[in-house]
């Protein structure tokens, strides 16, 4: 008996689909949920979602977002989302580089919510590689589950 999965970012559908068991970044720690799981709604910190059904095992990387947690379903709001197979990781390394130099060059006080939207950039850059390089299917640090 599956559980349904979706994985929902700001602009568009990432993954939706009936899976054996969803595991999330949770903001208590990693979460695994699996079919008739007790209802429960989380925070997501930056990190990576699982999704396993039958022996496939399929990896996004998400910045943050939230998780409701149904018996039969799995929704995931995520505030940014990728499947490790379609990033770009010479645009995530452009992007590292870019945020890198501004926060080196300093930012003025009164524009906190531009060094903090820098900030958030240089994470989003730094899980989107991470995750490329540990998860990514072909890279040597890749294992099948």
């Amino acid at each position: 008996m599956p559980i349904r999965c979706e994985i929902v970012s700001q602009d568009r559908t990432v993954f939706q689909g009936d899976v054996d068991i969803v595991v999330l970044p949770g903001a208590g720690g990693e979460m695994g949920i699996l079919p008739h799981h007790a209802p429960v709604l989380t925070t997501l910190k930056y990190g990576v979602v699982k999704v396993r059904r039958g022996g496939k095992e399929d990896v996004f990387a998400v910045a943050g977002g939230v998780a409701e947690v149904q018996p039969e379903i799995v929704t995931i709001l995520a505030d940014a989302a990728e499947n490790v197979e379609e990033i770009d990781t010479a645009r995530a390394e452009t992007a590292k580089r870019h945020a890198e130099e501004l926060l080196a060059k300093g930012i003025p006080a009164d524009t906190s919510d531009k060094y903090l939207a820098i900030e958030a950039a240089l994470r989003r850059s730094n899980l989107r590689l991470d995750a490329a390089r540990r998860y990514r299917k072909g890279n040597t640090h890749y294992t099948e589950k």
